[in-house]
């Protein structure tokens, strides 16, 4: 039993050890796509390793991302890779990021992603020096932020709008930006990082302004609050400010502060691998500080050092400075070649990033250096610093268009959407009162040929129970009359017979020849009055029999009619064995008003010489057939008139079949079933 449980044990293991499939990952083991996942982003954002195994570590989290549903995680996933891309200074990898993050979030309709990935697209384009692009980025995720009463997000915001101001040389304009982005976070807690930028951000404004005290003061501000916990480390705010303090003393030629601040900025710990491009900064601002201190020591080999890393870090900004300083730096010592090869070095840069401003630079350094080609430089200098100008106005009113544009697109939209739905409420109300009043009127219709229908019935019955009492009333005029002219032939006769047989027994005694030519003569008397009566009582039976039912007397009279008014031949044949008195009058008088409306339709339109008429029973039904060998119609192409309309409405009436066949020149056929069963159920007990 233990053997068992010991084997039992070691499968287990086993199954353990090898079933979890294991993936290495930089040294440390990792058993599904989620843990590789957090370990690809957690060596992407090791700035102590190589910037290509950073760049593949954040392809392949993206490779994984990618595959994933569009969910939240996954959105979030997206920003993780966007800003690896960021960190490593990869813009065209990073905007293809976001426009994916993007996307994925306007199909979700995830508005605060919608809104980041906007401030995204604003970063890309003010790296790439696109301002008018980035405002219009900002400016869309300032409205949203706005709308989503989001102050802090709104802050960042519009920090980033008065950066932009501030790079397109509107200063004063980026001065009111910030002012209102403090005023919008006073009250909000956990955002001193946003005033640490708002101080920061005016303190290079008035440097840029002249206003030195005003400068210093709110560099000062932002140092206090670089000190917060809620400021991550990894932002490296003290360097920062301590670099750009330094800057202010540079300005002012106050080189031993200058130079102070700047070894307090390298002196951050982990400064040259959370932000080498400050550290970059600091070193090359270093080394024009000793430069002008007239301290040789380590020089120029700071500045190549800065300028190594500005270029392994493709920061245009940093190169193009310390080259200046190092035309500057040669020109000092004498080394002209040196100098400008430098200050050209810099002019170029300045023509492939388009910087305007630093072109300026460059082109005023280069006319100290070569004083023979000044007035060449200075021209070019002149051209540049008015097109700088124009394009700077050109800028700022940009933006204010920008802003408009979006605003007044984002008013007309609302006025669309509230036209739209004033529209929608509009036709929806027309709509519901149209429905209301077709139900309305479809009712009053319907009640009108409910009403009419209910007349004509209860008129029809009246005037076929008109018909049968005329009809009565003369069959008992006729009865009377045939009884009064039976009795007077019956008197009549009987009386001629008695005389004659009195004559006949008088006669009897006599055998002459007068006597037999009397009794010849009397026998000829008896036999006319022995047809006399044959002849009055069989028009007596066959009257009799054929007024036993009205209807067949009405329906004989309409034929009568017919053929004394007409000359077409009309032929009628009844069945004798339907029971007309067991059918409903309805029955009857919709039966009667077909045969009616058809001899008018023929009368008027058919032009036949024969008609045919048959009543018959067919099992359980009435079959009614009327034919007519007139010029015909075509009955799948012309609309039916108002006369078949009448009877086909009179036919379903009865819960009959209505069938009608006729062709050009072939007369017409009119077929109507009615069943007899069904009606005789709808007769009275």
């Amino acid at each position: 039993m233990k053997n068992k449980y010991h084997i039992l044990l070691l499968f287990f293991m086993l199954f353990v050890f090898f079933g979890c499939s294991k993936k290495k990952i930089d040294g440390v083991f990792v058993t599904s796509s989620e843990d590789s996942l957090s370990i690809y982003f957690t060596l992407a954002n090791d700035f102590s390793l190589a910037k290509e195994k950073r760049l593949s570590f954040t392809q392949k989290a993206f490779n994984v991302v990618i595959n994933k549903d569009n969910d939240s995680v996954n959105r979030v996933n997206l920003f993780k890779v966007a800003n690896r891309y960021y960190n490593i200074n990869d813009w065209n990898a990073f905007n293809k990021t976001v426009h994916i993050v993007l996307e994925k979030s306007e199909s979700a309709k995830d508005t605060l992603n919608v809104i980041k990935a906007y401030t995204y697209l604003g970063d890309y384009y003010e790296s790439q020096a696109i301002l008018d692009s980035s405002f219009q980025f900002y400016y869309k995720a300032e409205k949203m932020y706005a709308n989503l009463g989001d102050n802090l997000n709104l802050g960042k915001t519009l920090i980033n709008k008065a950066t932009l101001q501030f790079k397109a040389g509107d200063f004063f304009g980026s001065e009111k930006s910030v002012f209102n982005v403090l005023r919008i976070i006073k009250d909000e807690k956990k955002a001193n990082n946003i005033i640490y930028d708002a101080y920061n951000l005016l303190g290079i404004t008035y440097g840029e302004l002249g206003q030195f005290e005003n400068a210093i003061a709110y560099h000062n501000k932002a140092l206090l609050i670089s000190d917060d916990e809620t400021i991550p480390k990894v932002f490296q705010s003290k360097a920062t400010t301590y670099n750009n303090i330094g800057v202010l003393y540079l300005t002012s030629k106050k080189y031993l502060l200058a130079k102070k601040y700047f070894l307090k900025g390298l002196e951050q710990i982990n400064l040259k691998v959370q932000k080498p491009y400050v550290y970059a900064m600091l070193v090359d601002n270093l080394a024009y500080s000793k430069f002008k201190l007239n301290d040789a020591n380590e020089l120029p080999q700071l500045f190549y050092d800065s300028l190594k890393l500005s270029d392994s870090l493709q920061l245009t900004t940093g190169m193009f400075v310390t080259k200046l300083h190092l035309s500057e730096y040669f020109h000092s010592n004498n080394n002209t070649i040196k100098a400008i090869q430098y200050s050209k070095e810099a002019l170029l840069l300045s023509r492939t990033t388009n910087n305007p401003r630093d072109a300026l630079s460059a082109l005023k350094q280069l006319s100290i250096i070569e004083p023979k080609k000044a007035s060449i430089y200075t021209k070019e200098y002149i051209q540049i610093n008015e097109n700088l100008q124009k394009a700077e106005r050109a800028m700022g009113d940009k933006f204010s268009r920008i802003e408009y544009e979006t605003d007044r697109i984002k008013t007309e939209n609302s006025s669309l959407e509230v036209q739209n739905r004033n529209l929608v409420y509009v036709f929806s109300a027309l709509t519901i009162l149209g429905l209301f009043l077709y139900i309305i009127k479809a009712q009053k219709t319907k009640n009108r040929e409910l009403l009419y229908k209910q007349q004509q019935q209860k008129a029809n019955e009246d005037i076929y129970n008109l018909m049968i009492s005329q009809q009565n009333t003369i069959e008992t005029n006729r009865v009377k009359e045939k009884k009064r002219v039976a009795q007077e032939l019956h008197d009549g006769v009987l009386g001629r017979l008695f005389g004659v047989r009195m004559n006949l027994d008088g006669l009897n005694n006599f055998q002459d020849e007068m006597a037999i030519n009397q009794r010849i003569n009397y026998l000829s008397e008896l036999k006319n009055i022995e047809q006399d009566i044959r002849e009055i009582s069989h028009d007596l039976n066959r009257e009799k029999s054929e007024l036993i039912n009205n209807f067949v007397a009405i329906v004989d009279n309409l034929f009568e009619e017919q053929r004394n008014t007409f000359p077409s031949k009309l032929v009628s044949v009844i069945d004798r064995r339907i029971k007309w008195e067991r059918m409903v009058n309805s029955v009857k008088i919709n039966l009667f008003r077909i045969m009616q409306e058809s001899l008018q339709n023929i009368n008027k339109y058919a032009k036949a010489d024969l008609i045919t008429i048959e009543v018959k029973r067919q099992e359980d039904d009435l079959l009614l057939v009327i034919t007519d060998n007139g010029i015909g119609f075509n009955s799948k192409t012309k609309k039916k008139g108002i006369g078949i309309q009448n009877m086909l409405s009179r036919t379903k009436e009865c819960h009959g079949l209505f069938n009608i066949k006729s062709k050009k020149g072939e007369g017409t056929v009119i077929t109507v079933t009615l069943p007899i069963e069904q009606k005789q159920k709808q007769i009275p007990s």
